[in-house]
């Protein structure tokens, strides 16, 4: 009797580069849309802003901002929180997330709250559409992992 490989028994181990790498196709996702992938362990939300999401982030000014620092691991730890920071380069209708509240790790409802971006319902901390903090006990910005287009629909977050 034959036995199976390590791959059929699902016992294989995967390098740590695959297990922290996560590509994501985005071509249903219509502005308005998102989804939700798991990375490392947490979920990460893609989302597809409207163009009044989009105008809503921008119209915020860093002194409106709980936390003024962008946590976008795409920059420099210092960057600003301004919306364009929030996004990629050319690509500013699209939010790559970890949608985990920075309070107390819960996961925040998407399009909900004051500022339409996300809610958490375990301690009301709302987050605007960028995802930056603007009401409630969460000290910091929701934070944007490495990622980047790798085409016109497909993200790869690592």
């Amino acid at each position: 009797m034959a036995e199976l490989s390590e791959i059929e028994t699902g016992t294989a181990a995967l390098p740590a580069e695959a297990m922290a790498t996560v590509e994501v196709d985005v071509s249903s996702l219509m502005p308005g849309m998102s989804l939700v992938v798991q990375w490392r362990g947490k979920p990460v939300v893609v989302r597809n802003r409207t163009e009044k999401e989009i105008e809503d982030g921008k119209a915020v000014s860093l002194a409106e901002l709980k936390d003024p620092i962008a946590r976008n691991a795409n920059l420099p730890a210092d960057a600003p929180g301004i919306d364009a920071n929030r996004t990629a380069p050319g690509k500013e209708a699209w939010i790559v997330m970890v949608q985990v509240c920075t309070h107390s790790g819960c996961i925040p409802v998407g399009q909900q709250g004051e500022f339409g971006g996300w809610l958490c319902p375990c301690h009301g901390s709302q987050y605007d559409t960028a995802g930056r903090i603007r009401k409630g006990p969460a000290p910091e910005n929701m934070a944007i992992p490495v990622f980047r287009f790798i085409s016109d629909t497909r993200i790869r977050i690592s």
